[in-house]
């Protein structure tokens, strides 16, 4: 049995950097407020086991920093996030794609990949880089390889 659901009445929004309007008015489809950061914490909470349990103070930082957000709604109902750094000419960073549990399989992942990869800050760079435990056929839809020339190192400072 396919799975159906009617996706007309999603909305992807492209924030500016930092997204001021999802930290500071919790803005969400159509700038109306929904309290968009606790929106986008109940998904990281929900939905991923790596970004379970960041605090608000935690997540205004992440979103102030990064270069590139897309949020995905289905009317007030936050169902796809992902956000990118980047130097905008070397390297970008592809970060914290998530897709609420009940939308996977219908095009949203791809929805903020595509519009990730394709933002002007990115889509000229050497190359993008991201991290995966289990998405691995998935990101390989879009060309990202397993790299096997370098090894990922990391410094933990865990707080």
């Amino acid at each position: 049995m396919k799975k159906s659901k009617d996706l007309n009445s999603i909305q992807i929004i492209q924030h500016a950097p930092g997204a001021p309007g999802l930290i500071i008015l919790g803005m969400g489809p159509k700038r109306r407020l929904v309290n968009g950061l606790q929106k986008l914490k109940e998904l990281l909470d929900e939905e991923t086991f790596w970004a379970n349990g960041r605090d608000y103070w935690s997540l205004r930082t992440m979103l102030f920093n990064s270069t590139e957000i897309i949020s995905i709604w289905e009317n007030d109902c936050l169902i796809g996030f992902g956000r990118a750094t980047s130097d905008k000419i070397y390297r970008a960073v592809l970060w914290d794609i998530v897709v609420k549990s009940e939308f996977k399989g219908f095009g949203i992942g791809k929805l903020i990949v595509q519009n990730l990869i394709n933002q002007k800050s990115i889509k000229n760079v050497e190359r993008i880089y991201l991290m995966t435990t289990k998405k691995s056929s998935f990101y390989s839809r879009f060309g990202f390889k397993k790299e096997l020339k370098q090894k990922l190192m990391i410094l933990s400072k865990d707080h």
